[in-house]
């Protein structure tokens, strides 16, 4: 009882939102559902944010397709936003919580990172922050970050209202918190945690490196 009590000071009540709404074009097939080490890779990415939905309140996927994901047994959660791209995608996840702090992660990242996470949401409410992110040399990471749902879905809202396409185009009118590359770093040294894969060849590419990292964890051996 004691041990819960100090989890829900560290960790107030939140969501975990799986992103499941991409078009998986260049993929040819539906990317989360294609098996990862032998199971769907949204199956995958979950275990891996295992540590982070044991504290979470409340666990749901995004998707259009509620049909092929009941197999997962979470709530399912349709686009709210319907033709406006990754904004709209990342509305759909914010809104459908129904927690005050929501953190986001894409289904298409195997080596999404808990750790990092629960950094965010450390941070986020440390810091009285609206959003915690990580940028890397490719920009933001909208994906894999954690959101105030009171103040990020408004601001998300007036941007598409406002006919704007951009992920980020709505971070002027919130208060954002940067992940630094230290911070990122403790988590995710292997620097691989915002790896999507969006082709047959990437996705072979995570799958080998996934089953190397299994075998080196599990017998202590680099081959």
């Amino acid at each position: 009882m004691i041990y819960f009590y100090l989890q829900r000071i560290i960790y107030p009540m939140f969501s975990l939102v799986i992103q499941a709404g991409g078009k998986s074009e260049r993929m040819g097939e539906d990317k989360a559902l294609k098996p990862f080490l032998g199971r769907p890779l949204i199956q995958h990415v979950i275990e891996r944010l295992a540590p982070l939905a044991s504290l979470a309140d409340e666990i749901l996927v995004t998707t259009n397709r509620p049909e092929d994901y009941a197999f997962l047994g979470l709530r399912l959660v349709s686009d709210l936003a319907p033709g406006r791209g990754a904004l709209g995608g990342l509305y759909t996840a914010i809104a459908s919580a129904t927690l005050p702090i929501v953190a986001v992660a894409a289904c298409d990242m195997p080596f999404a990172n808990a750790t990092l996470l629960e950094t965010a949401t450390r941070l986020l409410v440390q810091e009285e922050a609206d959003v915690v992110i990580p940028k890397t040399d490719e920009g933001y990471e909208p994906f894999h970050a954690v959101y105030r749902r009171a103040t990020c879905v408004p601001a998300i809202k007036s941007a598409i209202d406002s006919d704007k396409w951009k992920v980020i185009a709505w971070f002027p009118s919130v208060k954002v918190r940067e992940l630094t590359r230290a911070e990122v770093a403790e988590a995710d040294p292997a620097g691989r945690a915002f790896w999507n894969v969006n082709t047959p060849e990437e996705f072979a590419e995570a799958e080998r490196l996934a089953r190397l990292a299994d075998y080196q964890d599990r017998t202590g051996r680099v081959r």
